[in-house]
């Protein structure tokens, strides 16, 4: 049983300096999977503190006869905290200092269109506030109205889809890369002729029956097998 393994024993049985050692062996992993929530208006040690509490989950409910390291375990309980919190909060929430340069820039705007006769560009009002155009591009984004985004834009049978609904996540790909590093943990535990029927099914799109043609069993044989060794990757997954 390796260190981390030992921690979590010590830790399922009550012992609370094992269970800060994992915290502390695991701050990097919780910040490099907060990072993908920059910009959503959130502080980010405010969901560094969500994501501790879906490491701690993790934890908890690690069981040490999983075939996984714990890492790759405590990754989507960790992601799944931090995206519980912004869906359940609602509103995109914005730092005070940001809300009071929002409130300036606005200020400031409407007394340059009407001093220049125009809009003026970002460029001038942060001229004139003395900030970088990027900061007053941030403040001016941060105050506009966010709420239409959960309003009803079209009705699908009993369920309303909103403007969020078709926004595609930024995270996507990081997700994607997340399951692939899972589904090839998994793939790699397998032995012989399981892991030949995942990779021919699932990698080189080989329907039952080339599969039961390449390794000489039969088509049935292959659906059992693909079902059996499926149901455990799930349970592992």
């Amino acid at each position: 049983m390796d260190e981390t393994m030992t921690l979590i024993d010590r830790a399922h049985k009550g012992d609370k300096g094992a269970r800060d050692q994992l915290v502390l062996d695991n701050l990097g992993l919780i910040w490099s999977i907060v990072r993908r929530f920059q910009g959503r208006g959130y502080e980010m040690e405010d969901l560094f503190q969500i994501g501790s509490i879906g490491l701690l989950k993790a934890i908890d409910k690690f069981d040490l006869s999983y075939e996984v390291r714990f890492s790759t375990y405590a990754v989507p309980m960790i992601t799944g905290e931090i995206k519980r919190f912004l869906r359940d909060d609602g509103m995109i929430k914005v730092s005070r200092s940001l809300k009071e340069m929002g409130m300036r820039a606005r200020s400031v705007r409407e007394s340059l269109t009407c001093a220049l006769g125009r809009e003026p560009t970002v460029e001038e009002i942060a001229r004139e506030m003395g900030a970088s155009k990027e900061e007053v591009a941030a403040s001016i984004e941060a105050g506009a109205e966010v709420e239409s985004l959960y309003k009803t834009i079209q009705k699908q049978d009993d369920n309303n889809l909103c403007l969020m609904d078709r926004i595609e996540d930024e995270n996507q790909d990081q997700e994607r890369l997340l399951n692939h590093m899972v589904l090839e943990e998994l793939i790699g535990q397998l032995e012989g002729k399981e892991r030949e029927i995942i990779l021919r099914r699932y990698y080189q799109n080989q329907t039952q029956t080339e599969v039961a043609k390449a390794l000489d069993i039969s088509q049935v044989q292959v659906s059992r097998l693909e079902k059996k060794i499926l149901k455990r990757m799930r349970e592992k997954f």
